[in-house]
């Protein structure tokens, strides 16, 4: 093989370093470079308007391989200027003539077009891609966020549109529509206080099983307040103290305050001074009540919310009137007119509501007990039931199937009473603190909502804006790429004319662009 053919292989980190010791260059070319580019930028101020100049000096640091094709350009259109001899009397051509010869003197060009080289392949090309990567991994992180603030909007959404349905509201005036859904709530009662008739067979077997175990009569009567609706209806509480029915009825009027319609509060104060601590409204809109907690999308937790679970003694029934934070107005038996919390019917005061629920409750653990009888041993079973012979006839006569009709109708009027929707209409009617709580609450799942917006939009314009900025350095990478390849031609080309043509292959980084 001839030594022509013989290609030379160059690392293209060694460059400067291979050209030095071959002494191709100068180790002092830097100094002489500075003298260079003074006189470029001297003459750059000078140049006549022309497209392929202005397309040199644009983008990219001007070399010696640029000063050659602007001297090119020159010889056009400084023609006129050219003398007999062949100069030019053209101050311009003169002086990027002269950077040309400093240039090529020691081969001062070969180094700075190597060292440009160099910069590119380590520096500047992986500088703007890592630029490049980290601008677009900021846009996939803020298309994160934003996809997390719209998750964000849409729960907010449904736990406002969840609470509203359940209340029955539209959530537009929400103070106003309380008030107007709390008039419901005697047609409600009403229809309980109907359904409750179905209980008559549960608690005359529930009174007549009591009755014989005791050997008498119960003192005060078995679940007496089932009993009196049953028998009554829902009558007003006066009717229930007194046994008669009162001339007149002035129930207390309804407060709450309409005017403070735009209530936005973080903590509920003991405005009314009933000693219950209603907490504090967290970031999510959900209100920790104490001993009522309002769960995210408006469902409350009442205890034991499972009433085919729940049992007598799951249910703390020793609560004072105090405790439950209801003022109670003191009313008298005043010439058969019913006033203050008199005036409320049975299921619609709270001390008498309560009464109910809990008789409720015991009458379904009963049951509970006598299906899990019926359902033991047979042996067991034969011998207790033996001893009721003389027990009254519904207890003798009881099976496993009417007594679980008899549960199915407790659960029926449990379930009811126990309606997420009562329970709410009835806090709202009974405790002003509550509608400010609730209403607090509902409004700040739409300022949420709101916020949640304001925080999209404002991911959104980030990305956006980041999108733009990758957009154009883009296409400055691609440059730089595409400027440093010719630069690489233009290198092994210049160092093969040394080496008499042999090919010449600048290896490294390079070749990965």
């Amino acid at each position: 093989m001839e030594e022509q053919d013989i290609p030379i292989d160059i690392n293209t980190g060694k460059l400067l370093e291979w050209l030095i010791n071959r002494r191709h260059c100068t180790k002092d070319w830097h100094v002489k470079i500075l003298i260079i580019r003074e006189k470029i930028n001297n003459a750059i101020q000078d140049m006549p308007i022309h497209e392929g100049i202005a397309k040199l000096l644009s983008g990219s640091h001007i070399n010696y391989f640029h000063c050659l094709k602007i001297v090119e350009i020159l010889k056009e259109t400084e023609a006129d200027t050219k003398n007999v001899f062949g100069r030019y009397g053209s101050q311009r051509m003169k002086d990027w003539q002269e950077i040309l010869r400093l240039y090529e003197k020691d081969n001062v060009y070969l180094a700075e077009v190597s060292q440009m080289l160099i910069r590119n392949v380590n520096y500047e090309i992986p500088s703007t891609k890592k630029q490049i990567q980290k601008l677009e991994q900021i846009q996939a992180d803020l298309e994160k966020k934003e996809a997390d603030y719209k998750k964000s909007e849409n729960a907010s959404k449904s736990e406002f549109n969840s609470l509203c349905k359940q209340l029955g509201i539209p959530g537009e005036q929400i103070k106003q529509e309380l008030a107007e859904k709390v008039k419901e709530l005697p047609e409600i009662y009403d229809k309980i206080a109907k359904k409750t008739k179905s209980l008559e067979k549960a608690v005359e077997y529930y009174c007549g099983f009591v009755n014989y175990t005791l050997g008498r009569e119960h003192d005060g009567g078995c679940v007496p307040m089932v009993k009196y609706v049953i028998d009554k209806g829902n009558t007003t509480t006066y009717e229930w103290i007194y046994g008669e029915a009162p001339l007149s009825i002035s129930e207390p009027p309804l407060n709450i305050n309409l005017d403070n319609e735009d209530l936005e509060k973080k903590k509920v104060v003991d405005v009314d001074n009933t000693g219950i601590d209603f907490g504090e409204i967290d970031i999510n809109g959900d209100i920790n009540f104490g001993d009522v907690n309002l769960e995210v999308g408006g469902e409350i937790d009442w205890g034991n919310g499972n009433l085919e679970e729940a049992v007598a003694g799951d249910i703390d029934y020793n609560i004072s009137l105090e405790e439950s934070g209801i003022v109670v107005e003191a009313a008298g038996h005043e010439g058969g007119n019913a006033t203050g919390t008199e005036a409320y019917t049975i299921l619609d005061n709270p001390p008498t509501r309560d009464d109910f629920i809990n008789q409720l409750f015991e009458l379904e653990a009963f049951l509970k007990l006598r299906l899990y009888e019926f359902k033991g041993d047979n042996n067991v079973n034969f011998l207790s039931f033996s001893q009721f012979q003389e027990s009254s006839s519904i207890v003798q006569n009881s099976t496993l199937e009417n007594s679980q009709n008899m549960l199915d109708n407790v659960h029926v009027i449990l379930s009811e009473i126990l309606n997420t929707k009562v329970q709410h209409l009835h806090n709202i009617k009974h405790s002003i603190r509550y509608v400010d709580v609730l209403t607090s609450s509902l409004k700040q799942k739409l300022s949420l909502v709101d916020k949640m917006i304001v925080l999209q939009n404002s991911m959104r314009e980030k990305r956006e804006n980041f999108a733009k900025e990758v957009s154009t350095i883009r296409p400055l990478l691609q440059l730089l790429i595409q400027r440093t390849k010719e630069l690489q031609t233009e290198i092994e080309k210049d160092i093969s004319k040394k080496y008499k043509n042999r090919i010449v292959h600048l290896t490294g980084g390079i070749n990965m662009l």
